[in-house]
């Protein structure tokens, strides 16, 4: 077992034994994270290491006719400077999306893989062309201004509508007219009957902006070769070692997984931009093995903004048939996605089905189409961001159903009520495809609408206006799919050394999996969780799994320990019978010990594993307690809730302020309820960023524009106000811990909530609702209209 992260593992358990994880208020990871013994990527330095710095491209488009490396190599310091020539001469492949299917009459998606440093074509501003290796870090900045290169600039198209536009340039010769992939789904006929025979139909067209996922630690990475075991070494901040271990040995160096070791220690926030194997990290595992050292680099905050795989970018036309009393008969969708210059790992994913399983939401709807476009742009390449492709379902559906109520005379949450599905047709078959297997719709908006005081927002709404204010209140139910990949597994062995260690595949990043996980293990084994060690984080170490992705942490590696320590419990009696001299059918397990019936004797579980570990025991306990079991979902889990926002409107200036907020979420048993509000509030958080003013913006040339936080707007603690969050838990029937997932409901609530409150202030003034992002010179120029 590799020392280095077994020992810091110890330490962090020694944390959690002292200052407690097992039922008080305090989480594991708070005390060294905010005493600064956390160990980021940039925390780590190796003996002997080198620097990076990457030369990227200064253009949007265009053909690299060169790249004159020598002056940058005589400079002091300077080690070695590496080029896509370089790459390709070493026999490095470049990196594919890890997932593909057959899309409309049988297309194959369109072949655009990332380089690891570009060669023959750049295609967005910021794109990696080459790598400085030197002795220190500002010797390689110094030495990779000095990089000359030379490119044919091109006609850039950084937007979709351009992009698809007739006659617009091409970003790859594969993917004529920019389209990489076209996919569709759905009874096209059925919706076809359904809007021919409606009483109404509403329609809407949405931009849902591309925006940043400016994760508070930037990307970065150590790259190490070692000669006497032919293994390279990554160390860097992933949302999980396995799946980057396994592409980068596959697809880019062409060797086996235990040649390509990835670790992972603490990381400062993923969302879904940290899943990617990203290609700085093949060059600087490239540069480690030419000149003999560690190659050490780290973002810029501009770097990130013009390399990390952005979220969103969808141009969003929706329209919805209903009968007279506006019960929903069909929907119809059509996306139209910017992907980026590249395709990424779950490309295919994000911008199809997980779009497409959110449509048919709390509501009974009976027929459902989406055609999805996924367009090829001049950009950073589109990625997972928290949410991926569920808000753009949801802020459809929640939009169309605001004009419908609006243009049709009906309340808008009686509209809702009307259409949604009762708990007693669960399980239910939904026309896009999944099944529901649990949900209690209306308690949850009856219980949001209690919360946020629904009821009294007229008197609201009048002081407000008293003062010269606009007030608008949105509400928004939802109905989001979690789990991802429906696998994975779960290694728990007892070492004799006093502890239970289980080893996984997902990754932490902020969702407390070191509170959570010990306290799930130390429940279901009946030892302290101070006992519990968690391993994260060593390709080497990790069982085969998924990365921390679509709220699947808990449901499924969750269930994978709990199956674990069952097979576990179940072994130790047998072994525990052994030991005892006692018959296994008369060996019992309660609070942590295995008992003879109605004897005082017993022992624990612990003890029990470190006393067969000096044992010479028979053939048929080969393995002692040690499990690995690996658990698979018969379908996706639906968390599900409903949130309300209400904001006041400064018509003189234009700007939004969030005055209230309440939230009520069904995430299946909550195991933590203070780790789960603190992803409710953070996905809150990121989708009110959305409304409020978050957006990537390139110009006409590709050139990004939005490339600092002085021009990329953030939400602050103060743009936000106290939030209500409420809980209406309604078990999963499709996990054994009857988990659903709470990493992304808070932005799928708060978006849609969000923008319909916007809507409603604007409304109050007889203005029209207008497009992401909502500024405040966007709504006052609304205003003024």
């Amino acid at each position: 077992m590799p020392g280095r992260m077994v020992e810091e593992t110890k330490a962090v358990n020694e944390i959690t034994a002292r200052y407690g994880s097992d039922g008080d208020t305090l989480r594991s990871e708070d005390l060294p994270l905010l005493t600064g013994a956390g160990r980021f990527t940039d925390d780590i330095n190796l003996a002997g290491q080198a620097y990076g710095a990457f030369v990227r491209s200064p253009v949007a488009h265009g053909v690299l006719r060169g790249v004159d490396v020598a002056a940058a190599l005589v400079m002091p310091g300077v080690l070695a400077v590496i080029t896509g020539a370089d790459v390709k001469a070493a026999g490095l492949g470049d990196i594919p999306p890890a997932i593909s299917f057959p899309g409309r009459d049988g297309m194959t998606m369109a072949s655009a893989p990332k380089p690891v440093l570009a060669y023959e074509k750049v295609r967005h501003a910021g794109e990696a062309v080459a790598l400085v290796v030197a002795d220190t870090p500002v010797r390689a900045a110094d030495a990779a201004e000095a990089v000359i290169l030379d490119i044919e600039s091109l006609p850039a198209v950084p937007g979709v509508a351009e992009a698809l536009a007739d006659g617009a340039a091409q970003v790859w010769d594969s993917a004529p007219g920019n389209v990489a992939f076209e996919w569709v789904d759905g009874d096209e006929s059925a919706v076809a009957s359904a809007f021919d025979e409606a009483a109404h139909i509403s329609r809407v067209e949405l931009l849902d902006t591309r925006l940043a996922p400016v994760s508070m630690e930037p990307r970065g990475g150590i790259g190490e070769w070692d000669e006497a075991l032919g293994r390279y070494t990554l160390t860097a901040p992933t949302q999980g070692v396995g799946l980057v271990s396994k592409m980068f040995a596959a697809q880019v160096f062409g060797v086996e997984p235990d040649q390509l070791r990835v670790l992972t220690h603490d990381v400062g926030g993923g969302f879904g931009m940290k899943a990617h194997p990203y290609p700085e990290y093949a060059a600087i595992l490239l540069a480690a093995r030419q000149v003999g050292r560690p190659v050490k680099w780290c973002n810029t905050r501009l770097e990130s903004f013009l390399a990390d795989t952005a979220g969103r970018d969808t141009l969003i036309a929706a329209e919805m048939a209903l009968d007279g009393d506006g019960v929903i008969q069909g929907l119809r969708v059509r996306n139209r996605v910017g992907m980026g210059a590249y395709l990424t790992t779950f490309s295919a994913v994000f911008a199809t089905n997980n779009t497409k399983n959110c449509l048919a939401s709390v509501y009974t709807i009976p027929a459902i189409h989406i055609d999805v476009t996924m367009t090829l742009t001049n950009t950073a390449p589109l990625g997972p961001y928290r949410g991926a492709g569920r808000p753009e379902a949801i802020i459809a559906i929640e939009q169309l159903l605001d004009r419908a109520a609006s243009e049709m005379g009906i309340d808008r949450v009686e509209i809702r009520r009307r259409n949604l599905i009762a708990p007693s047709a669960m399980p239910y078959t939904t026309p896009n495809g999944p099944i529901y297997d649990s949900g209690e719709f209306e308690a949850c908006l009856d219980k949001a609408l209690a919360l946020a005081d629904w009821d009294g927002f007229p008197s609201r709404r009048a002081a407000s206006e008293k003062d010269g204010r606009l007030r608008g209140i949105g509400i928004a139910c939802f109905l989001e799919v979690a789990g991802g990949i429906l696998e994975e597994t779960a290694d728990l062995r007892f070492e004799g050394d006093g502890y239970a260690t289980v080893r996984l595949g997902v990754q932490a990043m902020g969702q407390s999996h070191l509170s959570t996980y010990t306290r799930l293990i130390g429940d279901r084994l009946g030892i302290p969780p101070s006992k519990v060690r968690l391993i994260e984080g060593d390709s080497l170490e990790a069982p085969p799994g998924t990365p921390s992705v679509a709220s699947r942490s808990m449901m499924m590696a969750g269930s994978a320990m709990a199956v674990s320590c069952d097979t576990a419990i179940e072994k130790g009696r047998a072994l525990a019978g052994h030991v005892l001299e006692a018959a296994v059918d008369d060996v019992e397990f309660h609070a942590g010990a295995f008992r003879i019936k109605g004897t005082d004797r017993q022992i624990g579980i612990i003890e029990l594993a470190d006393r067969i570990s000096t044992l010479a025991l028979p053939e048929e306990f080969t393995g002692g307690l040690d499990a690995t079991e690996k658990f698979e979902s018969p379908q996706m889990t639906f968390p599900n809730g409903c949130h309300i926002c209400e904001v006041e409107i400064d018509p003189e200036t234009g700007t939004v302020a969030v005055a209230r907020y309440a939230a009520v979420d069904d995430v299946g048993n909550v195991f933590d309820e203070m780790v789960v509000e603190g992803q409710i509030h953070g996905g809150i958080a990121q989708g009110l960023g959305q409304v409020l003013g978050e957006c990537v913006v390139y110009d006409a040339d590709g050139q990004l524009v939005t490339g600092s936080f002085m021009d990329y707007m953030m939400p602050r603690a103060d743009d936000l106000p106290a939030l209500d969050v409420g809980h209406h838990s309604v078990p999963a029937t499709t996990n054994p811990l009857g988990a659903k997932g709470a990493g992304e409901s808070g932005v799928a609530g708060a978006l849609p909530s969000g923008m319909a409150a916007v809507a409603d202030a604007l409304a109050s003034a007889g203005k029209e609702p207008i497009d992401l992002p909502m500024t405040p010179a966007r709504v006052w120029a609304a205003l003024q209209d």
